[in-house]
Protein backbone atom coordinates (compact mmCIF):
# COMPACT_ATOMS: atom_id res chain seq x y z
CA UNK A 1 0.00 0.00 0.00
CA UNK A 2 2.62 2.55 0.67
CA UNK A 3 4.17 2.20 -2.93
CA UNK A 4 0.58 3.36 -4.13
CA UNK A 5 0.68 6.69 -2.30
CA UNK A 6 4.26 7.16 -3.28
CA UNK A 7 3.20 6.67 -6.97
CA UNK A 8 0.04 8.72 -6.36
CA UNK A 9 2.34 11.69 -4.93
CA UNK A 10 4.60 11.27 -8.14
CA UNK A 11 1.75 11.10 -10.45
CA UNK A 12 0.75 14.41 -8.96
CA UNK A 13 3.71 16.03 -8.31
CA UNK A 14 3.89 19.02 -11.19
CA UNK A 15 7.20 18.51 -12.60
CA UNK A 16 4.72 15.12 -14.08
CA UNK A 17 2.02 17.00 -15.18
CA UNK A 18 4.24 19.66 -16.54
CA UNK A 19 5.73 17.21 -18.71
CA UNK A 20 2.49 15.60 -19.91
CA UNK A 21 1.10 18.91 -21.00
CA UNK A 22 4.83 19.54 -22.93
CA UNK A 23 4.05 16.23 -24.46
CA UNK A 24 0.91 17.12 -26.02
CA UNK A 25 1.49 20.29 -27.16
CA UNK A 26 4.77 19.02 -28.81
CA UNK A 27 2.91 15.95 -30.78
CA UNK A 28 0.10 18.69 -31.72
CA UNK A 29 3.58 21.07 -32.55
CA UNK A 30 5.23 18.52 -34.40
CA UNK A 31 2.43 18.05 -37.06
CA UNK A 32 2.50 21.48 -38.09
CA UNK A 33 6.02 22.05 -38.45
CA UNK A 34 6.32 18.49 -40.55
CA UNK A 35 3.62 19.73 -42.75
CA UNK A 36 5.70 22.89 -42.88
CA UNK A 37 8.56 21.22 -43.85
CA UNK A 38 7.05 18.48 -46.27
CA UNK A 39 4.29 20.52 -47.95
CA UNK A 40 5.96 24.03 -48.07
CA UNK A 41 9.65 24.02 -47.72
CA UNK A 42 10.88 20.76 -48.92
CA UNK A 43 9.24 20.82 -52.70
CA UNK A 44 10.09 25.00 -52.89
CA UNK A 45 13.94 23.46 -52.16
CA UNK A 46 13.54 20.07 -53.96
CA UNK A 47 11.70 20.71 -56.94
CA UNK A 48 14.75 22.16 -59.37
CA UNK A 49 16.61 18.97 -58.14
CA UNK A 50 14.13 17.14 -58.58
CA UNK A 51 13.34 18.16 -62.43
CA UNK A 52 17.19 17.77 -62.87
CA UNK A 53 17.55 14.63 -62.08
CA UNK A 54 14.32 14.01 -64.33
CA UNK A 55 11.89 12.09 -62.07
CA UNK A 56 8.83 13.33 -61.27
CA UNK A 57 9.13 12.07 -57.44
CA UNK A 58 12.13 12.15 -55.21
CA UNK A 59 11.27 8.73 -53.84
CA UNK A 60 11.95 7.27 -57.56
CA UNK A 61 15.46 8.87 -57.05
CA UNK A 62 18.07 5.72 -57.65
CA UNK A 63 20.99 5.53 -58.26
CA UNK A 64 21.30 1.48 -60.17
CA UNK A 65 19.47 -0.72 -57.86
CA UNK A 66 19.91 1.44 -54.71
CA UNK A 67 17.39 3.86 -54.03
CA UNK A 68 18.48 7.40 -52.29
CA UNK A 69 15.43 9.53 -53.11
CA UNK A 70 13.66 8.62 -49.60
CA UNK A 71 16.56 8.74 -47.38
CA UNK A 72 17.75 12.11 -49.36
CA UNK A 73 14.21 13.55 -48.59
CA UNK A 74 14.48 12.28 -44.72
CA UNK A 75 18.22 14.19 -44.16
CA UNK A 76 16.84 17.24 -45.98
CA UNK A 77 13.47 17.34 -43.78
CA UNK A 78 16.08 16.65 -40.75
CA UNK A 79 17.85 19.55 -41.42
CA UNK A 80 15.04 21.91 -42.61
CA UNK A 81 13.05 20.73 -39.14
CA UNK A 82 16.20 21.20 -36.71
CA UNK A 83 16.48 24.79 -38.52
CA UNK A 84 13.56 26.37 -37.51
CA UNK A 85 13.03 25.00 -34.22
CA UNK A 86 16.18 26.44 -33.98
CA UNK A 87 14.60 29.92 -34.99
CA UNK A 88 12.17 29.62 -33.26
CA UNK A 89 13.53 28.95 -30.19
CA UNK A 90 15.74 31.62 -30.47
CA UNK A 91 13.15 33.86 -30.85
CA UNK A 92 11.71 32.41 -27.83
CA UNK A 93 14.79 33.39 -25.91
CA UNK A 94 15.00 36.82 -27.21
CA UNK A 95 11.50 37.41 -26.09
CA UNK A 96 11.96 35.75 -23.07
CA UNK A 97 15.07 37.94 -22.38
CA UNK A 98 13.46 41.35 -23.06
CA UNK A 99 10.87 40.45 -20.87
CA UNK A 100 12.64 40.11 -17.39
CA UNK A 101 15.25 42.82 -16.96
CA UNK A 102 18.15 41.76 -14.95
CA UNK A 103 17.27 43.80 -11.97
CA UNK A 104 13.91 41.72 -11.31
CA UNK A 105 15.04 38.17 -11.88
CA UNK A 106 14.20 36.91 -8.80
CA UNK A 107 17.61 35.71 -6.76
CA UNK A 108 17.86 32.21 -5.62
CA UNK A 109 18.24 31.82 -1.95
CA UNK A 110 20.88 29.28 -1.98
CA UNK A 111 23.07 30.55 -4.34
CA UNK A 112 22.77 33.62 -1.97
CA UNK A 113 23.44 31.14 0.95
CA UNK A 114 26.70 29.83 -0.76
CA UNK A 115 27.74 33.24 -1.46
CA UNK A 116 27.72 34.07 2.34
CA UNK A 117 29.50 31.06 3.27
CA UNK A 118 32.08 31.61 0.12
CA UNK A 119 32.57 35.26 1.85
CA UNK A 120 33.01 34.06 5.42
CA UNK A 121 35.44 31.23 4.93
CA UNK A 122 37.68 33.87 3.07
CA UNK A 123 37.60 36.05 5.68
CA UNK A 124 38.46 32.92 8.12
Amino acid sequence: MNWIKEFKAFAIKGNVIELSVAVVIGAAFSSIINSLVSDIITPLILTPAIEAAGVADIDKLSWGAVKYGKSLAAIIQFILISFVLFAIIKTINKVNLVDVPKEEKKKDPQIELLKEIRDLLKKS
